[in-house]
């Protein structure tokens, strides 16, 4: 019997054998698996990305554009081994000085005392009265577009261009200054994303040097000297620096300006007929501290650029003889004349600087004033075209050229930034922070808009060409009881009789750097937020402060005798 037993015993180990086996496979092959999915988890990828479809190009000429440290969605074009960039990238991103005229088919370029032309498909312009021949069509139209070769971009404009091939694209260095760099520390790769995964763009040799976009825990974001925007992994790289990138090129911006060398003190003169020529003896007798006079002596009246005039040579002689250069200011106030269909076309810009010029020279004026005002998105291109070519007038014939612009809040695209290039004085209308047609009552120019329409507009244009615009006026609130609200204008001694006329209670408002004033009364609620001595002070104080080229006040007749003398003591 117990020799069956032991049988049994044989047999069922016999049976487990062949489980155990299969346990034991399965769980070398788990194992396995393990390590296999971690070895594959934690080794790098090296799957490339092919750099035609980086940079998303669709055709054999196209030129991917990197522009400092941002691959464009535009492309540029390689024509017949040239290099070709849109005119909408130079205009709108390279903040380049040309300008396609629609009217003579010509690309115009502004230099300092004359407008090059030059015709698309062309290689030859006239500089200086000489003909000069490039070894490339200068313009090229193709497909509808405007392109312009990088090498002339290069002797006109502030930029440096490099061209790579495999795939053709431009890198295009135009900001100048401090930017922080990175180093590779070893042989290492830049991918399209962060993480060991992510496909291959380039690889990197040590001591590569790369602008440092973003850094982050582990990756960090970099452009490559041949423009290829990736990720590197931090332990691959050096500790960011900062690196200086300067301009080593050849071109120089050389607008040269009428700036004086004293601070400015215009007083705008509105001159709105003949007889207010003759008035100029009465409204400036109390004058003192002044030291340009801007009448307001011109304005568009057509399309084809003919303007009004006022200009007086009588006024202009006892302006000098009272030690007041004459600035003639020019607007774009008729309703009836589209600035749009004025400016831009070249013609009608030609005219009315022709004729500006003309009458300078028939009174003996010093300068003039643009004042074009309420200007769209749309219409400030062809402006600042006028404003170039205008400048170029001024320069050879010895007029200051000084343009008004708002606050910049809401109107960035009037390109002060070039306007401060080109013209001699840029000036802020300081006021109008609440005007007619308002939807609430408010100051006409409270401290904060004014300080901050000075900042914004120092971060585009030197301090030694700003000139901050001041009022004279205030403007009488009515908030009716039926919730209309309604302003009118008026003088320092106006706003003065209606605080005495509606016992109207007058406190310093801090806010605004403004003295108060409200009244009840039985159709609404009167305010008034005063331009008096005090608030005109503290507004002076800010040009000293910022150390500005001066100061305007709008208008003359609308101020208190005593305010010269507070000006006079800032601007000295």
């Amino acid at each position: 019997m117990a020799k069956k037993r032991k049988k049994r015993r044989r047999r069922r180990s016999s049976r487990l054998a062949p489980v155990l086996v299969a346990l034991l496979l399965i769980i070398l092959v788990g194992a396995a698996g393990v390590i296999t999915s971690a070895i594959r988890r934690y080794t790098p990828s090296d799957a490339r990305m092919d750099l035609t479809d980086y940079y998303q190009q669709s055709s054999d000429n196209e030129l991917s554009l990197v522009l400092q440290d941002t691959i464009a969605d535009a492309k540029g074009k390689i024509e017949d081994g040239v290099a070709y960039i849109p005119y909408s990238v130079i205009t709108q991103e390279l903040e380049g000085r040309f300008y396609w005229d629609q009217e003579t088919q010509q690309m115009l370029y502004t230099m300092p005392t004359e407008v090059l032309n030059i015709q698309p498909e062309s290689n030859t312009y006239q500089l200086g009265g000489e003909s000069v021949t490039e070894d490339y069509s200068i313009v090229r139209q193709i497909d509808g577009e405007y392109y312009i070769a990088l090498d002339f971009l290069e002797q006109y404009m502030e930029i440096q261009g490099t061209v790579y091939e495999d795939p053709a694209r431009a890198v295009i260095l135009y900001k100048w200054g401090t930017v922080k760099t990175v180093q590779a520390s070893e042989e290492t790769q830049v991918r399209y994303q962060g993480g060991i995964k992510s496909p291959i763009l380039k690889d990197l040799e040590k001591g590569e040097q790369m602008l440092l976009l973003e850094e982050l825990d582990n990756w960090s974001r970099v452009m490559t000297q041949d423009g290829i925007d990736g990720y590197v992994e931090n332990s691959a790289l050096s500790a960011p620096e900062e690196t200086e990138y300067a301009y080593t090129g050849s071109y120089e911006e050389n607008f040269t300006s009428l700036t004086r060398d004293h601070k400015i003190n215009l007083a705008w003169h509105q001159v709105t007929s003949e007889a207010a020529n003759q008035a100029f003896a009465s409204d400036t007798q109390n004058m003192t501290g002044v030291n340009v006079i801007s009448p307001t002596w011109f304005s568009v009246t057509s399309t084809q650029g003919n303007i009004s005039s006022l200009a007086s040579s009588d006024y202009v002689s006892q302006a000098h003889a009272k030690g007041l250069e004459v600035w003639g200011l020019i607007d774009n106030f008729n309703d009836e004349v589209s600035t749009l269909d004025t400016l831009s076309v070249r013609s009608a810009r030609q005219h009315i600087i022709e004729m500006l010029l003309s009458e300078a020279k028939r009174v003996d004026m010093d300068g003039i004033n643009v004042d074009f005002e309420a200007l769209t998105e749309e219409e400030a291109p062809h402006f600042i075209q006028f404003i170039r070519e205008l400048s170029v007038a001024c320069r050879n014939n010895g007029l200051v050229l000084s343009v008004d612009n708002p606050v910049p809040q809401y109107t960035v695209f009037y390109n002060r930034k070039e306007q401060g290039i080109v013209a001699d004085y840029v000036i802020i209308m300081g006021y109008d922070e609440h005007t007619v047609g308002s939807e609430t009552a408010g100051s006409v120019a409270s401290l904060p808009f004014v300080e901050e329409g000075i900042t914004q507009t120092l971060s585009e244009v030197p301090k030694e060409k700003v000139i901050n615009g001041i009022p004279f006026y205030t403007r009488l609130w009515t908030e009716a009881n039926n919730g209309m609200v309604t302003s009118e204008v008026c003088s320092m001694d106006q706003a003065d009789a209606y605080v005495e006329e509606y016992n109207m209670e007058v406190y310093w408002n801090t806010d605004v750097s403004q003295n108060y004033a409200e009244a009840v009364t039985d159709s609404g609620v009167l305010k008034m937020w005063l331009e008096d001595e005090k608030s005109l002070e503290e507004k002076m104080k800010l040009i000293q402060e910022y150390e500005l080229a001066g100061v305007a006040e709008w208008k003359l007749g609308f101020e208190r005798d005593d305010v010269w003398q507070i000006i006079s003591n800032y601007v000295q």
